[in-house]
């Protein structure tokens, strides 16, 4: 069965509804604050309509990484997604990190088309606690079809080596990874939960913000030209290079 098919057979269970509707409320909020011309969802966790419906640009796309996702406006690789560079205004990763084949290019691509300033939003799954070890004892993965959880202290490293500024991680679905349980509660039990059962924690969305900032090039001693000095002040020479670190993707 096609790892998307794997998927959404786990979201219509009683347990990938209940986290699937606390993801949407948090990526809701994240989305109030988000304004532009362009949102681009990549990958098709939960559907066309479980994120997209919320977004307050202009336009909104969803782009496939496999044939058979749905709902996708197209289907590209991850690491050469046919988007211009500097062209998108917020970038939403619902658990695409896990499930793609290469995390770290579809990272760079996400840098890519983000024009500064862009807001980049992240679902993953918690590797620690009750969630990580069904994960590791699973055959096929936990949930089913994912290769791997990505730790969220993990993604900071790959977010700060692109330049991002991470600006919160809110964890959610506080409860044990079993389908089989009829109940889950509500969400005033899931907010009792986060508060007193961190540890039940199943996923996060993490939010972070594109940053790029020219900086003047140190040159040695030997080779440092000669300044001028215009009215008291030292010229500053006009040539700049981009952070160390930011990756430009091209």
């Amino acid at each position: 069965m096609p790892t998307d098919e794997i998927a959404t057979a786990w979201l219509e269970t009683a347990l990938g509804r209940r986290c699937l509707a606390n993801e949407q409320r948090l990526v809701r909020q994240a989305l109030d604050r988000v304004f532009g011309e362009q949102l681009l969802q990549i990958g098709s966790w939960g559907g066309r309509e479980s994120f997209l419906r919320y977004a307050r640009t202009q336009h909104e796309s969803l782009v496939g990484l496999r044939p058979e996702d749905r709902g996708a406006d197209f289907i590209a690789a991850a690491q050469e997604l046919p988007v211009a560079t500097d062209a998108i205004d917020a970038v939403l990763l619902p658990h695409t990190l896990e499930l793609t084949r290469s995390p770290h290019a579809l990272l760079r691509e996400a840098d890519r088309v983000l024009r500064a300033d862009g807001q980049l939003i992240v679902l993953g799954f918690v590797p620690n606690g009750p969630w990580g070890l069904r994960h590791l004892l699973a055959r096929d993965g936990y949930p089913p079809g994912h290769r791997r959880m990505i730790r969220e202290g993990r993604l900071r490293d790959w977010l700060t080596l692109l330049s991002f500024e991470v600006e919160s991680v809110t964890p959610c679905c506080h409860t044990l990874p079993f389908e089989r349980i009829r109940r889950f509660g509500t969400l005033p039990r899931e907010r009792w939960a986060e508060r007193w059962l961190p540890f039940l924690a199943g996923s996060y969305m993490l939010s972070a913000q594109k940053r790029v900032q020219g900086m003047t090039p140190i040159r040695p001693a030997w080779k440092r030209p000669r300044l001028r000095a215009v009215g008291g002040l030292v010229e500053p020479t006009t040539r700049a290079s981009p952070t160390p670190g930011v990756v430009s993707g091209k």
